[in-house]
């Protein structure tokens, strides 16, 4: 999704703590560089740490997006039609800074859940440009559709499909089926097997464009593929949980930055990888929208991160 990749800045000198594999390029005004977790290796700890390294290579990072694949929180009857390819945005709102952590919930002898802790917000640059871009989705289309097919044609490879690699193309909608709660999924590659009675009916969609969401992102270190557990740690948590995701907990407080996930399955036990190539190609073009609306001269008046968190 970068618009030029570049090579290493000049006289880059990577910090000896620093395992990062960097990847350097622009979008739009901003000079961005990448990194990625480790192969294998999804945790709040770890996501941490490749920020906190990173930052030890890089003192002059002024801000951050943690852009991924979560598991979407879809209720239907609520209006909340969510469905995979679907893009999510943490948004702060009244309690939370837009990512709540669900492992950090006491229990009250009134049967009440009581929050212990609270994670950071993202920088004032990129709130100002969450509140852009939406007033301009009010009036004209996303420009992610057209950056998904700019990504395959100018990347064949992205969208040819094999037995073991679905693409990073649309997955089709007979592909997307959400289940009751109380079903489980029969074991195998995918739900030919599982009852089609225990599928929840939702109004059919017109087109394959992902719809972006703006609401609270579920975070902690346990990987949720349980319906039960899911609607359990909902209900607990009192939030109005949308996504859930496991390395935004570790970040915010340390390393501020905007959640942008692709929604590649459902929380439940018919988890599946179809999505996740597509998902994730999703929230990165996501993210190349928004950061058209985030101004240059404002990020240069940002703090860098290392200056806010010596302050903190």
């Amino acid at each position: 999704m970068v618009d030029e990749e570049h090579a290493a800045p000049t006289g880059f000198t990577r910090h000896q703590n620093d395992a990062n594999i960097c990847t350097w390029g622009c979008v739009g005004e901003h000079n961005i560089v990448i990194a990625s977790l480790a192969a294998g290796v999804y945790r709040t700890t770890s996501a941490a740490t490749t920020a906190s390294s990173l930052l030890g290579s890089l003192p002059s990072i002024r801000t951050g997006l943690l852009v991924s694949i979560g598991g979407g929180i879809a209720r239907p009857d609520h209006e909340r039609d969510i469905q995979l390819g679907d893009i999510v945005v943490s948004q702060p709102d009244g309690a939370t800074g837009g990512v709540g952590q669900y492992n950090l919930i006491k229990a009250r002898s009134d049967d009440r859940r009581e929050r212990k802790g609270f994670l950071g917000r993202p920088r004032t640059v990129l709130l100002n440009a969450l509140v852009s871009i939406q007033a301009d989705h009010k009036r004209k289309d996303s420009e992610v559709p057209c950056f998904l097919q700019q990504m395959l044609e100018e990347n064949p490879k992205m969208g040819k499909r094999s037995k073991r690699n679905p693409g990073y193309a649309h997955q089709g909608f007979e592909n997307d089926r959400l289940f009751k709660a109380s079903s489980g999924h029969v074991p195998g590659q995918d739900c030919r097997g599982c009852d089609a009675a225990d599928e929840v009916q939702r109004d059919p969609r017109v087109t394959t464009d992902p719809k972006v969401y703006y609401r609270t992102l579920a975070s902690g270190n346990t990987l949720v593929k349980d319906a039960a557990a899911r609607d359990r740690i909902v209900a607990d948590g009192g939030e109005d949980y949308i996504c859930f995701e496991i390395e935004a907990a570790g970040l915010m407080n340390h390393f501020p930055c905007l959640v942008i996930r692709g929604i590649s399955d459902y929380a439940d036990s018919y988890k599946n990888d179809r999505w996740q190539r597509y998902t994730s190609a999703t929230a990165a073009a996501y993210a190349k929208e928004l950061l058209a609306y985030v101004l240059a001269a404002e990020v240069q008046e940002t703090k860098r991160v290392l200056e806010v968190l010596q302050l903190a």
